[in-house]
């Protein structure tokens, strides 16, 4: 499924993103993305959630996993005691704060100066938010069987089967166009 390191923003929510962050979990446990406190740094930045990286520690790095994992488990329809415990703890913790600030584009809400214990507080505060409303019943996992993505199913047909239709579903179609032209 690509390359390694790059990250995945297909999810359509920073909590549903953020699950992302291991890549082919029906292999053998899949691979890390974000392997080292630095990675994890700019993925908070690629996300759009701080405009520059946080300085991260291994401890970060290992309460990151442990909240991501809990997500994940909870968004595939898991109730677990002790995912549920991790995604309100983190979910009590501020969230960063944020200001107005004047880019080429208008203004821009950013966060200031957010800490990683902020914006994990931040994704854990969205998984609560997609978990707990309606946008629970759209979480999907895409359709390519080597694909473990999930992504929140925002058609109005409620249809949607692949991670991203500039990934998976145009490999898909091509298969399917391949096939067809035997």
């Amino acid at each position: 499924m690509g390359d390694k390191q790059g990250f995945r923003f297909h999810g359509g929510r920073p909590s549903v993103d953020f699950t992302a962050t291991v890549g082919m979990r029906w292999r053998d446990g899949g691979f890390e993305r974000v392997p080292d406190p630095a990675a994890l740094g700019r993925w908070f930045t690629e996300a759009g959630l701080t405009p520059e990286d946080p300085p991260c520690t291994a401890a970060d790095l290992t309460a990151a996993r442990e909240l991501r994992e809990a997500v994940y488990r909870l968004l595939l329809g898991g109730t677990a005691a002790a995912d549920v415990a991790t995604v309100n703890r983190w979910a009590a913790h501020p969230p960063p704060g944020t200001a107005l600030h004047v880019t080429p584009a208008g203004l821009r809400a950013q966060p200031v100066s957010p800490t990683v214990p902020a914006l994990l507080a931040l994704i854990a505060a969205d998984a609560v938010a997609v978990l707990g409303g309606a946008d629970a019943a759209r979480v999907r996992e895409c359709a390519n069987p080597e694909c473990s993505l999930l992504f929140l199913d925002t058609s109005r047909a409620g249809a949607r089967r692949w991670c991203s239709m500039s990934a998976c579903g145009s490999r898909e179609k091509m298969q399917r166009y391949r096939s067809a032209d035997r």
